[in-house]
């Protein structure tokens, strides 16, 4: 595919100064990051030698994004970057990586529109009844490890007329604290006996 423009000319003199021949304005990497965002093509040649160092300006750029505490690649990674240099495998690796992030840049936008419409009322839906079940597990979960747990309610049941659920208005929180009371009163008649 043939590109409609020429990559802009960038470069770099001893002075570490970086000049933008496109704008005619010297430029920080902070720039060049910004360029590389929206997506503008740039090449860095050394002044004073013409050499191509567009590689080593995108590295300093990626290790300044790094050290700002973007952290963007792992420890792991790194540390297996680093032991394929020397390594047999190592002219295949930048095939494998653009090919890898390639796939990244296809599937994101796919990606973007999925989780969009996950906040969409019908995505709501889906997230609000998966919430829900969650919960339910949760308070499942919950009432195993409630002390006395059936017991407690079933025998609290014939004192508060047979209903199951706090009267209206009536909390969580004071069910506990009446479920609590009664462990407590069942405790005293316990240690009076003995």
């Amino acid at each position: 595919m043939a590109k409609d423009k020429e990559p802009t000319t960038i470069k770099k003199y001893a002075n570490r100064r970086l000049y933008n021949t496109g704008t005619s304005t010297y430029v920080t990497l902070e720039d060049l990051a910004e360029m590389v965002k929206s997506g503008e093509d740039f090449v860095v040649y050394d002044a004073k030698s013409g050499e191509d160092i567009t590689r080593s300006v995108l590295t300093q750029i990626i290790f300044e994004q790094e050290n700002k505490g973007q952290n963007l690649l792992p420890i792991t990674f790194l540390r297996q970057l680093i032991r394929f240099y020397g390594d047999s495998i190592q002219n295949l690796i930048p095939t494998y990586l653009d090919f890898s992030l390639d796939s990244l840049v296809r599937e994101q936008e796919k990606f973007r529109n999925d989780i969009a419409s996950a906040f969409t009322p019908s995505g709501m839906e889906g997230i609000s009844e998966q919430v829900r079940r969650n919960t339910e597990m949760f308070e499942q979960a919950m009432r195993m490890f409630l002390p006395f747990g059936a017991a407690g309610r079933q025998e609290a049941t014939p004192r508060t007329g047979g209903a199951e659920t706090p009267a209206k208005g009536e909390g969580d929180l004071d069910a506990l604290k009446r479920q609590l009371e009664e462990v407590q009163k069942r405790l005293d008649r316990l240690s009076e006996k003995g």
